[in-house]
């Protein structure tokens, strides 16, 4: 049985033989998923030791302390946070082996091929089709669209359409794709931050080995829940320290601009400071309740959280500040690797939060599935459920 003192063990070995200061970051990160310090909770052999979840944050202190490499998650994080999880549950032994290890070092880089313009809050109702080519295989056609880091990425992890004959749910399987295939077309989409983060990406006549196939045909969308009960959690329950996050760089500006306090606001932020340090501790929650299986739908709570909040907080920031709050420092074109909601000024904050109750989930769908799937309310009715496909309207 693994316990922290193994892990300190096993963590001053791999140290031992591979000093950071002296050891290449590649080298050492691979090295690191060898000995399965990557992330314990997964299987020996893919990174991990088998061991409860909660101990991971004793290799990480561990590691931190030595001064040892990152990861870079902020730049993985869609691999990290949601084609992982999938992949650990669905793929075959031979996809676990040949995408894990270089997901996880950030040698290959991930995105999501899954929203689409006719089909984004109604994710089931998707129009990208896959057929068989006649030797095993698939190919793919369509358009994906709000696709991050499309434009860094080595592979997707894909839902298309196999089966329009049968209800929406039930004709999609769940496919990885090359994005390196001379079919994918990857276009940046500019957004209210004058950055291109996102992406929309054509599928012309694009080629899939059925080895890359996750899950059974026709059973996409029951994958794709595991993608995206991860990935709500991957959103709204990143680990931040009291007064870390956006509400830890409103509190900053209120302390050092004394000049602009006001009584209402100052209600305003505390009030926002307490629900922040809520939804941070309901996080810390949901991290333990992960340690026995999988997220469930309680992360699309969180999920609704962060959003509200962080819109919130910046709108708040950007009202303290005034005239200052206005200022943006570069509206120029650029297709960033990740998203700095700290880093940058409250304008860059104010406006990139406006896509947080959009991405990830609609705040609005999710809060159907909070009402639905945590508190046991009825379902609202749904016309389309056993209606095939290709005789809904469009």
């Amino acid at each position: 049985m693994t316990d922290a003192a193994d892990l300190r063990r096993r963590t001053a070995e791999l140290l031992a033989a591979h000093p950071p200061a002296t050891t290449d970051r590649l080298e050492f990160l691979r090295a690191r998923f060898d000995a399965g310090l990557a992330w314990v909770h997964f299987p020996e052999g893919l990174g991990g030791l088998d061991a409860p979840r909660s101990l991971q944050a004793v290799v990480d202190a561990e590691l931190e302390a030595a001064g040892a490499p990152g990861n870079d998650p902020g730049r993985i994080g869609i691999g990290l946070g949601m084609a992982a999880p999938t992949i650990l549950r669905y793929g075959t032994d031979e996809q676990k082996q040949r995408f894990l290890r270089p997901l996880w070092t950030g040698e290959e880089v991930w995105c999501q091929l899954f929203s689409e313009p006719g089909a984004g809050s109604d994710l089931a109702a998707l129009a990208t089709r896959a057929v068989r080519d006649g030797g095993g295989g698939w190919i793919v056609d369509g358009q994906k669209v709000w696709t991050s880091s499309a434009h860094l990425a080595r592979w997707a992890i894909l839902i298309a359409r196999t089966d329009p004959d049968v209800p929406k749910h039930r004709g999609i399987s769940y496919f990885v794709c090359d994005m390196t295939d001379p079919g994918v077309e990857v276009r940046p989409l500019r957004q209210i931050t004058g950055e291109a983060e996102f992406n929309e990406v054509f599928l012309t006549g694009v080629r899939i080995p059925d080895a890359h196939r996750l899950g059974a045909v026709g059973e996409g969308w029951q994958v794709a829940q595991t993608t995206l009960m991860n990935e709500r959690v991957a959103i709204g329950g990143v680990r931040t320290p009291r007064e870390g996050g956006m509400i830890g760089v409103a509190a900053a500006d209120w302390r050092a601009r004394p000049e602009l306090r006001t009584h209402d606001l100052h209600q305003r932020l505390l009030k926002l400071w307490v629900e922040a340090e809520v939804a941070r501790l309901t996080g810390e929650r949901l991290r333990q309740q992960l340690t026995k299986g999988q997220p469930g739908p309680e992360g699309s709570g969180m999920k609704l959280a962060f959003a509200r909040l962080a819109q919130e907080i910046s709108g708040w920031e950007v009202e303290f500040l005034a005239e200052d709050g206005l200022t943006y420092d570069d509206w120029t074109m650029r297709r960033p690797d990740s998203v700095d909601f700290t880093g940058r000024e409250a304008g860059y904050r104010y406006l990139r939060a406006k896509g947080n109750s959009i991405e990830g989930g609609t705040s609005e769908v999710l809060l159907n599935i909070v009402a639905e799937r945590v508190l046991g309310l009825p379902p609202e009715p749904r016309t389309d459920k056993d209606v095939a496909w290709k005789d809904l309207p469009r």
